[in-house]
């Protein structure tokens, strides 16, 4: 069996590892996203606890979409995990790309979460 590890595994290793060195006592915007959809999470590494989730399946916006693996959909995604983490009293998060490069659907997503009031 192979031990080589994928491109984006060693992407994703090395992004959370300079995460870890920067995010003391700041929560953590996780992202995932397939071809299909978007997810964004807000994390309390700390507890182990999700504090707020968005994704592209919540009725809401999946009924205002046909394809959901948009840029326009990772917006609002973005907006409403913000709205969402804001309520909650989250404002400062670290924003944890995983392996995904940073542009398309993750940039969209992270522009949109700032424009919606969290700092990263």
């Amino acid at each position: 069996m192979s031990k080589v590890t994928s491109l984006h595994d060693r992407r994703k290793f090395r992004n959370r590892n300079a995460l870890k060195k920067k995010s003391y006592g700041k929560f953590r915007l996780s992202v995932f996203r397939s071809s299909r959809h978007i997810y964004g999470q807000i994390i309390d590494d700390v507890r182990g606890i999700t504090i707020a989730a968005a994704s592209s399946l919540e009725t809401s916006i999946n009924k205002q979409f046909k394809n959901c693996g948009t840029k326009e959909v990772a917006s609002v995604v973005g907006k409403l995990i913000a709205e969402k983490a804001l309520k909650k009293g989250v404002k400062k998060v670290v924003f944890d790309r995983g392996g995904y490069l940073y542009h398309g659907r993750i940039k969209n997503l992270a522009d949109a979460a700032r424009d919606g009031g969290l700092l990263f």
